[in-house]
């Protein structure tokens, strides 16, 4: 196995679900180290039940993991397709977002390998599933993040525009605002008009609100000009806290956990059967797959109604 790209709770405990359900099967498994890295140098350890010990509750990867620029060269997936024939492996189960799964796909072009994957990431972006191992943990740290600026926001009279972590996709922003109660959620998708933003703004002063929190996804940008506006042209104090990599880590909540393992479950059902080119998911509460080329093709669609559902919610 190998996990690549960005690292996202309940990595650990995917890692270890795999390896018991190997051993339980009397499989050997071995993980490769530093991601695709370690896939193109053929750098491994081998792994069973007592090597997995206490690490469920860990985040980030024992495996460790890396940007590889290689692995996106022909050269660098002929590398990787010759050492996986060299170690003789059946299957091959990637843990990773939506980086990872299309490099699993150019991979599994040239070798006979059998490849799964497991998406894991923060940013909920991969196509085939509802939800990724990681999301749930990340959603609940920018929660735990946002209460406690609202402590300040409401002492001070202020604005805080929090920035949270989705350089393209805005699914972790949308969840994060809706739960946290933000007055206002921009993201990626949809264009936001800054006028719109300062109405809304002044609306709710008008309404006798004296803070709000506007919840913004890192790749909307113009952070800091959106404060400076605000403060000049609304005439309230604004400040802005970046959530930066803290959503990356922590110990995975149950339900990353959870999915951790009854992914894991499914990935081994599938290379048992001699199936792979597949990524693991849930869908409407059933753990499903879908084949690798269908969720690169694709693009996941935001629920534009969950946007919507924040707005009726803040007035």
């Amino acid at each position: 196995m190998v996990t690549s790209g960005g690292d996202a709770p309940g990595m650990n405990a995917a890692i270890r679900a795999i390896v018991r359900l190997a051993a339980w099967n009397s499989l050997e498994v071995i993980g490769f180290e530093r991601g695709w890295e370690g896939v193109i140098q053929n750098k491994f350890r081998k792994l069973d039940s007592r090597s997995v010990s206490g690490i469920l509750h860990l985040g980030g990867t024992i495996l460790r993991t890396s940007r590889c620029p290689e692995f996106k060269t022909r050269q660098g997936l002929e590398k990787a397709a010759g050492n996986l024939a060299e170690e003789n492996l059946d299957g091959l189960v990637v843990i990773g977002g939506d980086g990872s799964i299309r490099g699993a796909h150019e991979l599994s072009r040239l070798t006979d390998t059998k490849i799964v994957a497991l998406p894991a990431s923060i940013d909920n972006d991969v196509y085939g599933t509802d939800e990724t191992i990681g999301f749930d943990t990340a959603v609940n740290t920018a929660i735990s993040e946002i209460n406690k600026i609202r402590d300040t926001a409401v002492s001070h009279e202020r604005t805080f525009i929090v920035e949270v972590m989705g350089r393209r996709r805005g699914f972790l922003a949308v969840e994060v605002g809706l739960t946290a109660g933000a007055e206002v959620i921009l993201i990626p998708e949809v264009k936001y008009e800054e006028d719109r933003v300062l109405e809304i703004l002044r609306e709710n002063a008008a309404k006798g609100k004296r803070s709000s929190i506007i919840v913004i996804a890192e790749g909307v940008g113009r952070t800091r000009s959106l404060a400076e506006s605000i403060e000049r042209k609304v005439g309230v104090e604004v400040r802005v806290s970046v959530l930066g990599y803290v959503q990356r880590g922590g110990s995975p909540t149950a339900r990353s956990r959870y999915l951790a393992c009854t992914f894991a479950e499914k990935a081994m059902l599938l290379l048992s059967e001699g199936k792979g080119g597949e990524v693991v998911g849930i869908r409407g509460g059933e753990i499903v797959s879908t084949s690798l080329e269908d969720s690169c093709k694709n693009v996941k669609k935001l629920d534009p109604r969950v946007l919507r559902l924040a707005e009726k919610l803040a007035i």
